[in-house]
């Protein structure tokens, strides 16, 4: 009996040492999973039309792709999802340019061409430098549309929570960092381990603009149910989920001139 007692103390000392060192692991790690950042030579961008840098607080400069909006036209603010890269946005821009908008993306730090590393901070910091640009070239305030997908979510939200634009489109949005890794590691306390948090859940209530979300109802990175949560968070929020589509495509199944007409005009119930 005496044999068999320590022998159960061991098995739970060795136990909990293991999932310390996976707590620890998983604490570490947590930025290379966030921010799988896809990277870019300068040469790729720097040099053609729209794109340009925009300094940041500490001295570095991001990456941006800007497309100048018609006299009156909004202007949408987007920022991209942590697989993507500012490089990959120039369509994106280019056909809302043709659908009469303007449009701005900027690069995280650590992303693409841009130096530096990535983080919860440092992404609203280059969302707010984007936005300062923006003011610099004379759009007014009225005129901005904060738009996010998957990750960039995340920033939108934030920008709105500090007073920027005037409505806001979420593709694939989450309800928080937190979330989102009590979905992937439901065996590991996200609450505690997790650095980079991007609590929008709890920010919603308190961001009086419009809001449109839309989520695909098959999304398996991001469930749909995320999406419907935020939209009765928000006080004014419109919910739209895309039949059929996935966490890639659900702007590409609704369409890009869909997001442009819906980002104009649906959000206030024109």
């Amino acid at each position: 009996m005496q044999r068999l007692r320590r022998l159960l103390m061991a098995f739970v000392i060795v136990t909990g040492m293991l999932y310390l060192a996976l707590c620890a692991l998983a604490f570490a790690a947590q930025r290379a999973l966030i921010y799988p950042a896809p990277h870019a030579e300068p040469a790729m961008l720097r040099d053609q039309p729209g794109f340009g840098v925009v300094p940041l607080a500490d001295g570095l400069n991001v990456d941006r792709f800007y497309v100048p909006a018609p006299p009156g036209a909004p202007t949408v603010v987007h920022f991209h999802g942590n697989g993507e890269q500012l490089l990959g946005q120039r369509g994106f821009g280019q056909a809302l340019g043709d659908a009469g908008l303007g449009f701005l993306a900027v690069e995280y730090p650590g992303y693409g061409a841009s130096p530096g590393s990535p983080t919860e901070a440092g992404l609203y910091s280059s969302a707010e430098a984007a936005l300062q640009f923006l003011r610099e070239q004379g759009v007014k305030p009225e005129d901005i549309v904060l738009s996010g997908r998957s990750l960039g979510t995340g920033v939108a939200v934030e920008m709105a929570r500090r007073g920027y634009g005037a409505r806001m489109v979420l593709v694939s949005p989450y309800t928080s960092m937190v979330a989102m890794g009590q979905r992937t590691l439901p065996f590991l306390p996200a609450s505690l381990l997790m650095r980079d948090r991007y609590l929008s859940v709890e920010k919603a209530p308190h961001i009086p603009i419009p809001v449109l979300i839309i989520h695909g109802e098959e999304d398996e990175v991001v469930p749909v149910d995320m999406g419907r949560t935020l939209g009765q968070r928000f006080p004014k929020a419109r919910v739209v989920t895309v039949p059929g589509a996935h966490h890639n495509d659900v702007l590409e199944r609704d369409g890009q001139e869909e997001f442009a007409r819906l980002a104009t005009f649906a959000l206030d119930g024109t």
